[in-house]
């Protein structure tokens, strides 16, 4: 735990909490950013002494930003881990499969990658400073499991569209009326309100929370493997000149050229 370099781990009372520690980069992460995640929640999975898990972001202008788009267009992936692979899948399972609930401590922007994370959170606590919002396609990327579907199943399927088809951002109030935020606390009494909610659920039956979040888990299960589809997909995907174009444009803070990639 202590080698970790892009995300902080600490246990305080029940409640762990897991921080990506990437301020400089608004939080995004390269392929060590997921391994060292998977690795914190894994480690809250097996402590005893943990019955809570918070996931946030380091600073006060990001939760997270989704994958390092700086980092794509230097070496053209999300640099090395662990197995070889970007084990973002195996991120997005943890969150999931993790018998503990997990709330999302929302302190900035939730965008793109990032907005998926608090979507998978089981619940979310947002700063009246959050941002919410999908970035995929302005960048030749999309998530087409549950970072579609089971977000249609959160705020229904014309208000998915809507955040998938035109890219917006969205305030924390807009968030909380559509059903992605359970509630929001001035940015300076975030860890406060996590804390509070954590020290509720401390008090009830672990096994009886981890039999509930299981069988909410089970509506939603296809969705992973149409996402495992889906990433084979988006990783040709990311070869194209196309998605190239994509990359470029956000890194060189322009509007990205698609026209020429739209045929019958």
């Amino acid at each position: 735990m202590n080698a970790f370099t892009d995300v902080s781990y600490e246990v305080d009372n029940g409640l762990a909490w897991i921080t990506i520690n990437r301020p400089d980069r608004y939080n995004s992460f390269r392929a060590k950013t997921v391994d060292e995640l998977v690795k914190a929640f894994k480690y809250a999975w097996a402590d005893n002494e943990v019955g809570v898990i918070c996931l946030t972001g380091a600073g006060e202008k990001a939760f997270c930003t989704g994958g390092d788009q700086k980092q794509r267009m230097e070496t053209g992936d999300y640099g090395p881990s662990d197995s070889g692979l970007f084990e973002v899948e195996a991120l997005h399972r943890v969150i999931r499969d993790v018998p503990k609930p997990v709330i999302a401590g929302v302190n900035g922007f939730a965008i793109g990658g990032g907005h998926v994370l608090h979507l998978l959170c089981d619940l979310t606590i947002a700063a009246d400073t959050a941002r919410f919002g999908q970035n995929g396609p302005r960048v030749g990327s999309f998530d087409a499991g549950l970072g579609t579907g089971f977000l249609a199943r959160a705020i229904g399927e014309k208000r998915a569209r809507e955040v998938w088809f035109l890219c917006r951002q969205y305030s924390a109030e807009q968030a909380e009326a559509w059903g992605l935020v359970n509630k929001i606390v001035p940015a300076a009494e975030l860890k406060t309100e996590v804390r509070s909610w954590a020290d509720e659920i401390l008090k009830l039956s672990p096994t009886a929370l981890k039999v509930l979040k299981q069988s909410m888990n089970t509506d939603t299960e296809h969705f992973v493997g149409i996402g495992q589809m889906a990433y084979s997909s988006l990783r040709l995907f990311g070869e194209s000149d196309e998605a190239k174009e994509g990359i470029a444009a956000f890194n060189e803070k322009r509007s990205p050229d698609f026209g020429k990639y739209r045929s019958a």
